[in-house]
């Protein structure tokens, strides 16, 4: 059953813990997302991200996740990830989506507001919500693009923070506190600080991107410090190319089909989310 943000959002206040949300780019990630919550009976979010159009075109893609929500026996959540433009974002909602996410976090400040509230102004019509960010990761959704040593740079600040919220009446805020996309070269850095010290001037659910790869202690932490909110993909997507590469070496000198590896890539995948599901529920 499709269910909106802001419900999930309130169950996960209810329940102090964090709603999972993984990018379904193919049709097994998006199977392996909607069987592993209905096994585990518990609400979910699945998202697109523009970065994977590519690969994914939201055209080809957005339908079947529209459709697998509707089946569901679980409350599921659809939201487009890291929008890009505000045309990208338009076209989710046409699909279907009921929450899209525009990070215009790279752009001037005024452009990202200006720009934010095109795309919330869009979304109130057809009664979905919107994500934004303040702050930014240096890697992009797929792992690539900038880096830096002084992460303090790219952290959320507060009082910018709060004005951009009253700017642009955004339902969730994106922050930056440490974490990146993409596999972790060493063990990230989190500064809580920062999510407490934005929680204390706005009262919206917080958001943590680069979910993958982080400590059971930090996640922990971060959901008690207001995250409600995790992404998670990279090392699913990663549990799935391990055991693809598993069953290609397995075969030696025996045809290998693509449908068959495909089950073996959904099965892993399951499996690995199934655990960040738990995590993030407070059930492992």
């Amino acid at each position: 059953m499709i269910a909106s943000m802001m419900e999930l959002m309130a169950y996960a206040n209810e329940h102090k813990c964090a709603i999972a949300a993984f990018n379904t780019p193919d049709i097994a990630t998006l199977r392996a997302v909607v069987d592993a919550a209905e096994e585990m009976d518990a609400p979910v979010i699945m998202m697109h991200a523009q970065v994977h159009e590519p690969f994914a075109p939201i055209e080809y893609i957005g339908p079947a996740m529209v459709a697998a929500a509707k089946r569901a026996k679980v409350p599921i959540c659809l939201h487009l990830d890291h929008g890009e433009d505000v045309a990208y974002c338009l076209r989710a909602l046409e699909i279907g989506f009921n929450s899209v996410m525009f990070d215009g976090s790279t752009l001037p400040y005024e452009e990202n507001v200006r720009l934010t509230c095109q795309v919330v102004e869009a979304a109130r019509k057809v009664g979905a919500s919107v994500e934004g960010e303040i702050g930014a990761m240096g890697k992009r959704e797929l792992g690539t693009g900038a880096e830096t040593e002084d992460a303090e740079t790219i952290y959320t600040d507060p009082a910018l923070a709060e004005d951009y919220i009253k700017k642009t009446g955004i339902d969730l805020l994106a922050c930056s506190f440490g974490t990146a996309h993409g596999l972790y070269l060493k063990t990230p850095k989190l500064n809580f600080d920062v999510l407490k010290n934005v929680l204390a001037r706005v009262q919206l659910p917080l958001v943590m991107h680069g979910g993958s790869g982080v400590s059971r202690e930090d996640y922990r932490t971060a959901i008690a410090s207001g995250i409600r909110k995790i992404n998670y993909f990279t090392y699913m997507s990663k549990a799935g190319g391990e055991a693809m590469r598993a069953y290609v070496q397995s075969r030696e000198n025996k045809p290998v089909y693509f449908y068959e590896a495909d089950e073996v890539v959904y099965d892993a995948m399951k499996q690995n989310l199934k655990g960040a599901m738990a995590m993030f529920l407070g059930r492992d």
